[in-house]
């Protein structure tokens, strides 16, 4: 309409509206301006869910359903997983499996787990729907460890669904519970899938698995799914100057989770945070799986997602952009938000298009 000024906030109901305020100020009242963070406060507060292996309804519907079971591969880093997989025989030809997803939350490194309530929903949902088993990774969190802590645990748990693989099927297919709660799976169709700071982490553990992709099969990653990824650098670009102060993800909070996740006495250029950074690994050469970038048109971040975008593509690689322009950071975790539900199907047709 002519004469209209932009929008610079996202028209929401008012459940989500609050429930996302209520979000942005625990994560304020838990974090210290010496960079350390009130675990005791947060544990009180945060909302969690159990997993116990019984049949869980995902979204509100009775004939879909899975299950899920936690899985402790390190008690020393505390690095376990809890796996989701669909309550029913997989789709396709007698002997196929399920795709998996090796799926990395959100929280800026700092916050948030598998138990966190929006992410076991989440992780419910991709199980369900897509349909697909759901590996959901507690990686360690900064300040407590930083760069490269939860990219290392990435590569490790990915390594740990491999290992499963050859233990217990030549054909690439993975029984990660003998006769047990698991369905199988082919590990032939993996996939990386991460939310904003998890989209960073797919990214860098793709790569580093990129590099030694023989010592992962029968284990093949196939496709990369970047969520609103959490990228940034000392550049100030635009949408992060327009939307400084959106809900969740503010330009002040992006930049106090860099200043505690890098190392010590590194900017925002660092190559975790800018990987289109002259200092950045170079990719170019590697047989990298197609990524899929999902934008919100209200994230302050997504000028930084577009730039990874375009860096994809003059590198070689294949890459699709979904942009929702009336989307905000975390939008895909709300179901009354009708981009949500579409951004469902878009992931269901980029799992099927990889996995021919």
């Amino acid at each position: 309409m002519s004469g209209q000024k932009d929008q610079t906030s996202p028209t929401l109901p008012w459940k989500t509206r609050i429930f996302i305020s209520l979000m942005g100020s625990l994560m304020d009242l838990c974090r210290r301006e010496n960079g350390t963070v009130n675990r005791r406060l947060l544990n009180l507060l945060e909302q969690k869910s159990t997993a116990n292996g019984k049949p869980e309804i995902v979204n509100g519907d009775p004939e879909t359903t899975v299950k899920g079971r936690d899985v402790t591969l390190d008690p020393a880093k505390n690095l376990w997983v809890r796996v989701f997989t669909p309550d029913r025989k997989p789709d396709g030809l007698p002997g196929s499996g399920f795709p998996v997803i090796v799926f990395f939350h959100g929280g800026g490194f700092v916050f948030m787990s598998p138990k966190s309530r929006p992410y076991h929903d989440l992780c419910k949902r991709f199980s369900g729907e897509m349909p697909a088993i759901v590996v959901s990774v507690n990686y360690r969190l900064a300040p407590e460890n930083r760069f490269p802590a939860p990219y290392d645990d990435g590569v490790e748990v990915v390594r740990w669904i491999a290992g499963a693989g050859k233990q217990f099927g030549d054909d690439g297919k993975l029984v990660l519970e003998k006769g047990g709660l698991f369905e199988t799976a082919d590990t032939s169709r993996c996939f990386l899938v991460g939310d904003s700071a998890g989209g960073n982490i797919v990214h860098h553990v793709g790569r580093r698995i990129a590099e030694e992709a023989a010592e992962f099969l029968p284990l093949k990653v196939v496709g990369h799914v970047l969520l609103q990824p959490f990228f940034g650098g000392e550049e100030r670009l635009p949408s992060e100057l327009k939307l400084k102060n959106m809900p969740l993800v503010s330009v002040d909070r992006a930049d106090w989770h860099w200043k505690v996740f890098l190392p010590e006495n590194s900017d925002r250029d660092h190559p975790a945070c800018n990987v289109s950074s002259p200092n950045s690994p170079d990719i170019s050469e590697l047989d990298f799986p197609a990524s899929l970038v999902v934008i919100g048109g209200f994230d302050p971040l997504q000028d930084w997602q577009r730039r990874i975008f375009e860096w994809l593509k003059k590198n070689g690689k294949v890459v699709e952009l979904v942009e929702f322009p009336k989307a905000f950071h975390g939008f895909y975790g709300f179901p009354e938000i009708p981009e949500a539900n579409q951004f469902f199907l878009d992931l269901k047709a980029f799992i099927e298009k990889c996995s021919q």
